[in-house]
């Protein structure tokens, strides 16, 4: 998701903004869990480097809810999908975060981790 923590605003409630604003999903139809990973990157933004946390949480979702044309900031998004455990495991694609295949099998199985997990890369 796009840039969250808007003063005041805890990361948490920073995430269900941002599924709305990005994927049209209304925020009283998210439930959001707790974080399952972070990310750390320091991309280029307008030709300076800028740190940058992502995080990611488990969220519950219909895909009824999922509707782009509702979306005030689609950042780009051109498509949306769902994906098997197993295609994400085959998939060319590039996905953060690393391991994230392996994650969802453990948050699956009921292995939620205690701390959000920190893959390298």
């Amino acid at each position: 998701m796009g840039d969250v923590g808007r003063e005041g605003e805890d990361h948490a409630t920073a995430t269900l903004r941002e599924l709305n604003e990005e994927l049209g999903i209304a925020e009283n139809k998210a439930e959001l869990g707790g974080q399952l990973a972070e990310r750390s990157k320091d991309p280029m933004v307008g030709g300076r480097e800028v740190s940058q946390v992502e995080r990611y949480f488990l969220a519950h979702v219909s895909p009824a809810d999922v509707d782009p044309a509702r979306a005030t900031q689609p950042d780009n998004i051109r498509d949306h999908r769902w994906w098997t455990v197993g295609e994400l495991r085959t998939t060319h694609e590039t996905v953060y975060p690393v391991g994230f295949a392996d994650l969802v099998t453990a948050v699956a199985g009921g292995r939620t981790p205690e701390r959000p997990v920190v893959p390298a890369g």
